[in-house]
């Protein structure tokens, strides 16, 4: 019977049924981090239970940890409980940590694949909504509360229920200018932010074949903003080609044999999806969010939505919040902040795009400009190509790795009602720190070409406009 990548990796995960319907799924990796699993293993430690697979268990800094002065014990107290919880734990259970110490710290969802831990056929964990990242690599992949963390942490298991599956295939050629990021985004534009609930979303079409696994896991990492609880890609050469070699992956004749059984997991072509959606890579524009959602964006040359009655409430709310008006162009908004980083966009090749763009020039004098890498490897990476001296010269900050202004639950925050362009996956009310800070998401690109104009720009006219526009 033809079958989904996605029912395939349940089945060979399913422990048993539940009489209550859902499937007991046996958790094939479990990804911890030091904000949302201290209390799952206090919860162990007050039940004097095990972690039941600590070898299956691995964990980082990144949501809390300062990118700036990182000397112990951190300045923020709550910074500094969180770290040394998670390191007092993984201690006591024998779990691997990539701290800073080891040269290999960095985001849960970038040092994952990183390390070669992230496979396909792989059902995966983490105690983080974008968990969905990992399914880039033809994986199932889901964010978990902190009571699931504890579940999975002592049996390493979850009861789950089963999704329905929807095909979005994105055929023919991206124009230049035109990112990964304005894909997915452009994607939860069309379907809405709960157009997924109850499914998993498999990308798929020619576009998507030709991208790399940066590119991939940023359009999986945004799945759950579109209400999917899943997104994966169907493990190809491409993946094979990134795992070769990864500390974690199978090598030498065990890695040729894990490929052959890597690809008999993809979907079936005569499988039956429960809905297709097509797209059309040639018609996608660079895309910014305007709102307070990830599906209020428009194309940069659009123009704000207007309020068509009370069905539009949350069009209205958000045009208030952000204080804009209906009708006017998304183009030539003042911005404050630029912030390039996160598990969506903190990857080597979204610092190369960015440098390219920003190389010669200077950053706005208005604009506060920060680089925040998504891991220890892809900082002395960039750093080996030159990539932080550009951002330097242009007047951007370079941190060192973590979540940072994504979520601010660390240090870097916006202030006030300040602007921010941000190559994050969020733009909620007080996501970025000030509960009335107002998010502005796109492309790192998109960012990059912002920070030295001091406003939305077009970035695929960035390079006739940067020299009347550099040092504004």
């Amino acid at each position: 019977m033809a079958r989904t990548l996605f029912q395939k990796v349940w089945d060979l995960h399913t422990v048993r049924m539940l009489p209550n319907g859902q499937t007991q799924l046996f958790i094939g990796l479990h990804l911890v981090h030091e904000v949302t699993s201290p209390q799952a293993f206090a919860e162990l430690a007050e039940r004097g239970w095990p972690v039941r697979r600590p070898d299956r268990t691995f964990a980082t800094v990144d949501h809390i940890i300062p990118t700036s002065a990182r000397v112990r014990p951190f300045a923020d107290l709550m910074a500094e409980s969180m770290t040394s919880a998670l390191e007092a734990n993984c201690r006591k259970y024998g779990i691997r940590l990539f701290d800073p110490s080891t040269g290999s710290q960095g985001i849960v969802h970038v040092i994952g694949p990183e390390q070669g831990l992230t496979q396909p056929g792989l059902t995966i964990a983490c105690g983080d909504s974008h968990t969905s990242t990992h399914g880039a690599f033809g994986a199932i992949a889901f964010g978990i509360g902190t009571s699931q963390v504890r579940d999975v942490l002592a049996s390493q298991c979850l009861a789950l229920a089963p999704l329905k599956v929807r095909r979005i295939e994105v055929n023919g050629t991206l124009p230049e200018g035109v990112y990964a990021k304005d894909v997915i985004l452009s994607i939860i534009g069309r379907l809405g932010v709960k157009g997924g609930t109850g499914y998993a979303y498999e990308y798929a079409g020619d576009a998507i074949a030709r991208m790399s696994m940066d590119e991939r896991m940023t359009i999986c990492n945004m799945s759950i903003e579109g209400g999917a609880r899943v997104g994966y890609v169907n493990p190809d050469e491409t993946t094979f080609e990134f795992l070769r070699g990864r500390p974690y992956a199978p090598s030498g004749e065990a890695f040729d044999r894990a490929c052959d059984w890597w690809r008999s997991l993809a979907s079936d072509p005569d499988a039956a999806w429960d809905d297709v959606v097509r797209l059309d890579a040639a018609a996608l524009a660079p895309t910014v969010t305007w709102g307070i959602n990830p599906g209020q964006s428009v194309d940069v040359d659009g123009r704000l939505p207007k309020p068509a009655g009370s069905a539009d409430a949350g069009v209205s709310e958000a045009l208030e919040f952000m204080g804009f008006a209906a009708g006017q162009p998304i183009a030539g908004t003042r911005i404050d902040v630029a912030f390039i980083g996160s598990c969506t966009n903190g990857r080597l090749s979204d610092l190369r795009e960015a440098a390219r763009i920003v190389k010669g020039h200077r950053v706005a004098k208005h604009v506060r400009a920060l680089v925040v890498p998504g891991s220890q490897s892809v900082a002395v990476a960039a750093e080996r190509e030159g990539l932080d001296a550009v951002f330097r010269d242009a007047g951007f900050d370079w941190r060192g790795a973590g979540c940072s202004m994504c979520l601010a639950m660390n240090p870097d925050r916006l202030e006030g009602r300040e602007v921010c362009a941000s190559s994050s996956n969020r733009n909620f009310k007080g996501r970025q720190g000030s509960p009335t800070g107002r998010t502005l998401l796109m492309s790192p690109a998109m960012v990059a070409a912002a920070a030295l104009a001091g406003e939305v720009v077009d970035v695929r006219s960035w390079s006739a406009e940067a020299p009347a526009l550099a040092g504004v």
